[in-house]
């Protein structure tokens, strides 16, 4: 399992110092002690899910300054900013202005308990003013509005509800972060006949952040070669521990595939590629390797992210799921409405993975392929049934220089080994499926999606907003 992607997060408080010393002497304390252990509370929250960044309350120009700095030289991937009551906006515009772009969330939270009847002793003015956060929130709302930054979230609720949103928004920050580290392996081209999966990787690169490094089907067919025998004949030995295999594998044509398998992840690591975009169907990979690799992940990795038919786009709702879900993520196509039981079914042959434990997985030829004249015609592949369970379903393609990021939530149901060729699945929408597929249709998308276990719309949704995608959800 991959690790566990956690988010840093840059704290900005902010409140006043006009008020900071009130409150000598009360029950209560002094107005920045409450403040204090009110922020103190918001961090121990915020700990459980990021890494907070700057714990002082910001009560002047030096401090703001202090926390932006600190901001940069830690790199954080998102800003948590809220005011902790009444408070003058001259950091608060300052931080709008002089802040580099980073996602935000504006917060404004909502006391479970007030904490005072009325303000006619010292304690209880202190409280009130401590209180007051609804003033301060609507100030900066205005600044907000007027400076128009990009990636800002605003949000008001109790803290329970604003950790929540913050803790979507933060794991969507810390992937935009990890994009714009990341690089994607092409071998070794787009897909002539799918140009809707075609995307400008200059583009993709300003807009999405990854680089894309062009992979040979030379440099695939030379680690193949390279490969020790041991380290083969050790990852057949694995597969075949853990997954049955039917009566049409031959061992020659299974050392080939796994073999291919085990190459194209080497390729990747020596490219440092986190994802590697295979065409699949290319004629010279085929004609060249003789098969298309079968067993990625293979036994005992999981740091490369494969997938089929040359479709960035695909490959990042992949690589997406992935680093939202850590679970096994298939990379499917819808195939065709069973309309008597309203349910559809979707798979894709070539790369997939197959290593989620709930599924089922055969060891079987590649039917697709096995009576044409490649060298190794019908290699065997992970045949996989998909899991059954609530999955979410992610789409992500560019058109005419914007990404559309198109999710809904979906329930794969029980079957059998049935579509030879193809890891597939059966599925079944929230809304009918011919009213799904009309408004997939209606948005104008490709054909490829991401599936993994879980609900992840919200974290979708605040990565749309973050990267400025265009979203849709069904």
């Amino acid at each position: 399992m991959r690790p566990e992607l956690v988010p840093t997060v840059g704290v900005l408080f902010i409140t006043t110092p006009r008020f900071h010393d009130l409150g000598k002497g009360t029950e209560h304390g002094i107005y920045f002690e409450r403040k204090e252990a009110e922020a103190k509370r918001i961090l121990s929250d915020l700990s459980a899910f990021s890494n907070p960044v700057f714990e002082r309350i910001v009560y002047s120009r030096e401090d703001l300054q202090e926390a932006m700095d600190v901001f940069e030289s830690r790199k954080v991937d998102m800003v948590f900013a809220c005011f902790l009551s009444w408070s003058d906006d001259f950091a608060w515009i300052r931080f709008l202005r002089d802040m580099k772009p980073i996602p935000i969330l504006f917060a404004s939270l909502v006391r479970d308990s007030l904490g005072f009847s009325d303000s006619l002793n010292e304690d209880r003015f202190v409280e009130f003013l401590s209180a007051g956060s609804l003033v301060g929130m609507l100030e900066a709302s205005g600044s907000a509005s007027r400076f128009d930054r990009p990636m800002m979230k605003r949000a008001i609720g109790t803290l329970s509800d604003i950790m929540e949103t913050c803790r979507t928004f933060a794991l969507a920050s810390a992937i935009r972060s990890k994009l714009k580290n990341t690089n994607f392996g092409l071998l070794p081209s787009f897909n002539k006949v799918m140009w809707s999966t075609y995307v400008d990787i200059y583009a993709f690169f300003m807009q999405v952040g990854p680089e894309i490094r062009f992979l040979s089907v030379l440099g695939l067919q030379q680690e193949i070669e390279a490969l020790p025998a041991q380290e083969v004949a050790q990852a057949m030995e694995a597969l075949l521990n853990q997954y049955d295999s039917d009566n049409t594998v031959a061992t020659d044509m299974l050392k080939a595939s796994v073999a291919a398998s085990l190459a194209l992840e080497h390729l990747g690591r020596k490219a440092g590629v986190e994802v590697l975009v295979l065409n699949d169907v290319d004629e010279v990979l085929l004609r060249t390797i003789g098969l298309r690799p079968g067993f990625t992940p293979c036994p005992g990795t999981d740091d490369i992210v494969i997938v089929p038919e040359g479709d960035v786009g695909g490959a990042l709702a992949t690589y997406i799921l992935k680093l939202l879900s850590r679970k096994p993520v298939q990379f499917i196509e819808p195939f065709h409405i069973d309309q008597e039981r309203d349910v559809f079914e979707a798979g894709h042959a070539g790369p997939n993975d197959y290593t989620d434990p709930m599924g089922k997985t055969l060891i079987s030829r590649d039917e697709r392929f096995a009576k044409t004249d490649y060298t190794f015609a019908g290699a065997p592949f992970a045949w996989h049934v998909i899991a059954e369970g609530q999955k979410t379903m992610l789409h992500i393609s560019e058109c005419n220089g914007t990404y559309k990021l198109v999710c809904s939530l979906i329930d794969a149901l029980p079957t059998t080994h049935h579509l030879a060729g193809y890891t597939h699945g059966l599925f079944k929408p929230k809304k009918p499926c011919i009213t799904f597929f009309q408004e997939l249709m209606d948005i104008g998308i490709t054909q490829h999606f991401a599936i993994a276990e879980g609900n992840y719309l919200k974290e979708l949704e605040d990565i749309a907003t973050i990267m400025r995608f265009e979203f849709h959800q069904i």
